[in-house]
């Protein structure tokens, strides 16, 4: 050992003389009392320069006393210090994870609907998680063999993955073969030719529903380039290229598996800007334009309604009901030329009259009924009650006893009804 420098004994002393120092200015008691004072602390500087000749001079550290936490100088006290990696920069912001995740949300729900259909039973599918990482991050965690999918999303540049953990996709097979898959049964091995055209149709049935949850950002035209069995041979990026993970967990049964869409951040990365301003939102804020109304209005004529014609309303006994035959005859309360009701969708719209055209029966409408609806103010309505009170139909207010359809019930539902509206102004 050189004579200049410390031996190992001599800087433990330092370093042990320089903490019960600290210690006794922050008034802390030790537990054992043998606490240095600065006569102790200058014998020892004067026996390690007799020792070794001329001492270096020693930054004075401040060595924490109460906390384990690593020494940092420059670092106020109680700031908050956190490890950064250099090899995985963060390069999606927090409003591109968000976009990403709220765009695969829906492809999940959508997904999990179709795929049921296609293998005739119940799947769910839910968004585990949308992550950052590097290639070789994502390629090292998955098994090998598996179901690798490389995807040309056009007109984007690069590729894009699909990966299917194999439990997954043996299990798919077998459903698909008409077989029920064994929950825990693991298979080695990479897929056969055949196998590997079944689980394209569920990619292809994946990728189909990828095209409308991207709209908004780019119109895409996802196709199935090549399928791997080994992940470590398809290099689409550089190892140390971020990437952006999709993790979706299927449940087929009690099968689970886990489906990763890999999205490399440089083939996305020009429509950065759309991403970040709420662009991948399925609604817009513009203004209606004449193809967008245009198209609401088609849409609109194209939809079916019922259309109701009510001849009469009568009332019939239970038991008149059952002797009916062929042959007999209603009476109504309603005259021959009363117009008729015709009701579109259960709501009355119009008064018509009974006819024939062409040799058929019809109806022609006469004029529209307005529906009037009364105003009622807040301020008159009952405080201690949430209820509006509204007359009752003028069914609803007959009598168990008296006969239907005579004016006399009739009149009386009126002046209930009008009873109830004169109580409800003076409450």
């Amino acid at each position: 050992m050189s004579d200049e420098s410390l031996s190992q004994n001599q800087v433990e002393n330092l370093l042990k003389a320089m903490e019960t120092a600290d210690l006794d200015q922050e008034g802390v008691d030790a537990a054992n009392g043998e606490i240095a004072d600065q006569a102790d602390i200058d014998s020892l500087m004067a026996e390690a320069r007799g020792a070794g000749g001329d001492l270096p001079v020693t930054p004075q550290l401040k060595h924490p006393a109460t906390t384990d936490k690593p020494y940092s100088p420059g670092v106020s006290a109680g700031a908050r210090i956190s490890a950064y990696d250099f090899k995985r920069p963060e390069r999606v912001g927090k409003d591109q994870m968000r976009a990403m995740q709220s765009l695969h949300e829906s492809i999940a729900r959508s997904f999990g609907a179709s795929i049921s259909g296609l293998l005739r039973t119940m799947l769910e599918v839910k968004l585990l998680s949308v992550d950052q990482l590097t290639y070789s991050e994502f390629v090292f965690s998955l098994d090998n063999p598996s179901c690798f999918n490389i995807i040309k999303p056009e007109p984007l540049d690069g590729h894009w993955v699909l990966d299917i953990a194999p439990s997954l996709a043996f299990a798919i097979i077998d459903r698909m073969l008409g077989g029920e898959p064994v929950p825990g049964e693991a298979i080695r091995r990479p897929l056969t030719e055949i196998e590997t055209r079944l689980m394209c149709r569920v990619v292809d049935l994946f990728l189909e529903l990828i095209t409308p949850a991207w709209e908004n950002i780019v119109e895409l035209k996802p196709v199935i380039e090549a399928t791997e069995s080994n992940p470590q041979l398809a290099q689409i990026v550089p190892p140390n290229e971020v990437a952006i993970l999709i993790g979706f967990e299927v449940l087929l049964g009690k099968n689970r598996g886990m489906m990763n869409l890999c999205i490399p951040f440089n083939t996305i990365e020009k429509y950065n800007a759309k991403l970040s301003r709420n662009g991948w939102v399925g609604y817009g804020k513009s203004n209606p334009t004449v193809n967008t109304r245009r198209t609401i209005i088609d849409s609109i004529d194209t939809a079916p309604v019922d259309v109701v014609v009510t001849l009469a309303r009568s009332r019939v006994k239970t038991s008149d009901l059952l002797d009916l035959a062929v042959g007999d005859v209603i009476a109504t309360e309603q005259a021959a030329d009363h117009p008729l009701e015709l009701a579109i969708q259960d709501i009355p719209k119009f008064r018509a009259s009974a006819g024939a055209f062409k040799g058929k029966k019809a109806v022609q409408i006469q004029d529209t009924i307005e529906v009037k609806h009364s105003p009622v103010d807040p301020d008159e309505l009952d405080e201690e009650s949430d209820e509006i009170v509204s007359p009752k139909p003028a069914a609803s207010q007959a009598k168990p006893g008296a006969s239907a359809g005579t004016d006399t019930d009739v009149e009386e539902a009126i002046a209930n009804a009008e009873k109830l509206l004169n109580q409800a102004k003076k409450a």
